[in-house]
């Protein structure tokens, strides 16, 4: 009887309302490319909001997945596991130089979760300074850390202690630490606000500046991490190496996982059940980061990410000069972003017509998080489709030269 059963309604009907969506069905995709219900093609410039690093469905994150399903599927963190061994070996191969420990987790704002907790157990201090335009999860403490007031204020009281800083001003973060400070975080480029770069030299300073006043400096690296920036973290831009850092997103091609990476010294303060998560570390989640770190490696995706996200930044520009609707470029590696002059919405609907996936910041600026494995014949493509959609936007909007 249920063979027979067909979903006369959608998704919406079952679903709290609490996303923005989209007018697609995603029934297939591969590498940078995704196809809907009807067999329509999609370049897919949103990544699954930057989780499809690698590319969809690769076939060694696939391989590897199976074969571990038919083995274990289900191993706490209570018990040993060989293909967690293996993910830890290769995560501990890739991490910056003094994060020796790791704790697993199932997403970007448990990792931040835990971070924040170390971190005060570490510093035996409450007050943590954040960001302004920071994005570090909706889960409470990450949230206390979260700058939009529209995430917050349905919430309140948060986490107590926090303040907010400009980001890229060195000069208001040393004026606002005081004796009960004991955490820095930031995200080295801000994504959810729309690729906001530092100024130079400022998360160096900030570095500089934690280590002079023995803070611990969180980089929440969930969204910039593991090439997306031309380098295999953010940090590396500038030279930085934070006390812990968070990961989560493609580090397991879709698999929900997230990292924290912690200073051996910070990882020492934490007794034996303080923290923990059921499907931590689970054999699924780790065979998938394994095949993902060895994709990565193997297909030097990291310089990829360079070279293609410097083709596809150059492009941007070049429309920038031509559409006198856009406001700004700017970003890193495959991490970029087109501001407009006016709300993006029907840009990014008119997008979906023409087979071009795209995120929103807000309601002025265009979020570009595409795989790292994009060819640039597709970003020559995507670019042709934003060219001809500008041109459609500008003459809706009236917009002249």
């Amino acid at each position: 009887m249920y063979g027979d059963f067909k979903l006369s309604i959608n998704e919406d009907s079952f679903l709290i309302n609490l996303y923005q969506r989209f007018p697609v069905t995603i029934d297939r995709a591969q590498d940078a490319t995704v196809w809907d219900i009807d067999g329509k093609e999609y370049i897919d410039c949103m990544g699954g909001y930057g989780v499809a690093i690698i590319g969809h469905c690769n076939k060694e994150v696939i391989k590897a997945i199976t074969e571990q399903m038919n083995k274990v599927m289900v191993c706490h963190m209570s018990t040993y596991n060989d293909s967690r061994l293996q993910f830890l070996s290769k995560l501990k191969s890739i991490a910056p130089d003094k994060l020796e420990k790791i704790f697993f987790s199932n997403s970007g704002a448990e990792s931040i979760e835990a971070a924040l907790k170390f971190s005060r157990k570490y510093s035996q201090k409450t007050g943590i300074i954040s960001m302004y335009g920071g994005y570090h999860g909706k889960t409470f403490g990450a949230l206390s850390v979260t700058y939009n007031a529209k995430y917050r204020k349905s919430f309140n009281p948060l986490l107590d202690g926090v303040k907010f800083v400009p980001f890229g001003d060195i000069s208001s973060l040393t004026d606002s630490i005081d004796e009960n400070t004991g955490t820095v975080i930031l995200e080295p480029i801000q994504g959810e606000s729309g690729i906001i770069m530092p100024p130079e030299g400022y998360v160096k300073a900030v570095r500089d500046l934690c280590t002079e006043k023995n803070l611990v400096l969180i980089f929440d690296e969930i969204q910039t991490g593991l090439g997306r920036t031309g380098k295999m973290w953010a940090g590396q831009n500038w030279n930085a190496v934070p006390d812990i850092m968070c990961i989560a997103k493609g580090i397991a091609s879709g698999v929900p996982a997230g990292v924290t990476f912690v200073k051996e010294e910070i990882a020492n303060c934490m007794n034996l059940g303080e923290h923990s998560s059921t499907f931590a570390g689970n054999p699924i989640a780790c065979s998938a980061g394994n095949a993902t770190i060895d994709t990565i490696l193997r297909e030097d995706l990291v310089t990829k990410a360079s070279d293609t996200g410097t083709y596809f930044k150059n492009k941007l520009i070049e429309l920038k000069q031509k559409h006198p609707i856009i406001r700004d470029v700017r970003g890193m590696g495959m991490m970029l972003a087109l501001e407009s002059r006016f709300d993006v919405r029907d840009i990014l609907l008119d997008g979906i017509k023409k087979g071009l996936l795209m995120l929103y910041s807000g309601r002025t600026i265009i979020r570009l998080l595409p795989p790292l494995v994009m060819k640039k014949e597709q970003v020559s493509r995507a670019i042709d489709i934003m060219d001809e959609i500008l041109s459609v936007e500008e003459k809706r909007r009236n917009v002249k030269g």
